[in-house]
């Protein structure tokens, strides 16, 4: 198989694991989807550098990587507030970047960012497992030996770049970034346990503002505020989504992410939609605030299809993407 070596890893920085768009068709066997936690940045990150939507990435939180370039390479650094320094030049997130062997990149932000993901022209090589490389650490499989990226680690492409360095400064511009923030109102798709609720419950949902518990993380977000009243009792356990919404027996509601269980057995008031899962996934847990409002499907349908074009407006600048 082709294989190059492209990065060695000289700090991991925070949760740094190989990621891309998930593992479906697992379910039914109690194997978690997985993936990156804002496919909006990933998808950008990989229409930069050329690479397919779904290819892999490293993924990081809080704090990014420093790597050391052993081969030219193009890569993207994307998510709310990283930007890349390539030895002594600062270079924009959301930009395809070209990289000479033997420079240093370091992601970075100015503020406290969260979710961030580099990808880099080509397919970054990782484990395989059940048609994907996303790394589930609990199950430990998946990306370099199921377990987060480590300092010496060698990140290597498994093939070709499809692309060429004439990509460099190719940008997506902030106008067609989604509208991070961390005080956000999600869209909502009710049900399918809303009568488990009733008009007090659906009320003290909507109408109230939630923060972010600080034991959020991949499985899901542990939302912080009013409770929820709902029936007391049990389900059968059923399939579950990503950005389902429980509500345990303590009324305190659970955005289920990207490491969400397979099935679950608490009553779904609701899930949040597809296009606005990018701006949950980037609440920053202790600082986040998150309100919810209903919407119907086919407002849902519309909101992705929307989503997806902003993908579409990329531009290019060829003196942004230079780091050499």
């Amino acid at each position: 198989m082709w294989a190059v070596r492209m990065f060695e890893v000289l700090d991991p920085g925070g949760l740094c694991t190989l990621q891309d768009a998930g593992r479906r068709g697992s379910e039914r066997f109690g194997v978690p989807v997985s993936g990156a936690m804002d496919w909006f940045a990933l998808r950008a990150a990989n229409r930069l550098t050329g690479n397919v939507d779904e290819a892999t990435v490293l993924e990081f939180a809080f704090q990014g990587p420093v790597l050391s370039a052993l081969t030219d390479c193009l890569v993207a650094v994307t998510g709310p507030g990283w930007w890349l320094q390539v030895d002594d030049r600062r270079l924009p997130g959301w930009t395809a970047v070209a990289v000479r062997a033997g420079q240093t990149l370091r992601v970075r932000s100015d503020n406290q960012a969260f979710w961030g993901v580099l990808a880099a022209a080509g397919v970054l090589d990782g484990e395989q497992r059940l048609g994907s490389t996303s790394t589930y650490l609990a199950g430990k499989f998946g990306g370099l030996d199921g377990r987060s990226i480590q300092t010496g680690d060698l990140l290597r492409l498994k093939t070709t770049p499809t692309s060429s360095p004439s990509r460099a400064g190719h940008f997506l511009p902030a106008s067609a970034h989604p509208a991070y923030a961390q005080k956000v109102s999600l869209r909502v798709l009710v049900g399918p346990q809303e009568d488990w609720f009733g008009e007090e419950g659906l009320s003290r949902f909507f109408e109230n503002e939630y923060g972010i518990g600080p034991r959020s993380d991949r499985m899901g977000y542990r939302l912080e505020g009013p409770l929820v009243p709902r029936r007391e009792g049990s389900l059968l356990s059923e399939g579950m989504v990503v950005g389902a919404l429980q509500v345990p027996p303590d009324g305190q509601p659970i955005l289920m992410m990207a490491d969400r269980p397979t099935t679950g057995g608490y009553p779904k008031i609701g899930a949040v939609i597809t296009a606005d899962l990018p701006l949950a996934a980037q609440l920053l847990p202790g600082t986040g605030r998150v309100s919810f409002h209903p919407v119907s499907l086919e407002e849902a349908h519309r909101a992705l299809a929307g989503r997806i074009r902003q993908l579409d407006f990329i531009e290019s600048d060829e003196d942004f993407g230079v780091a050499i």
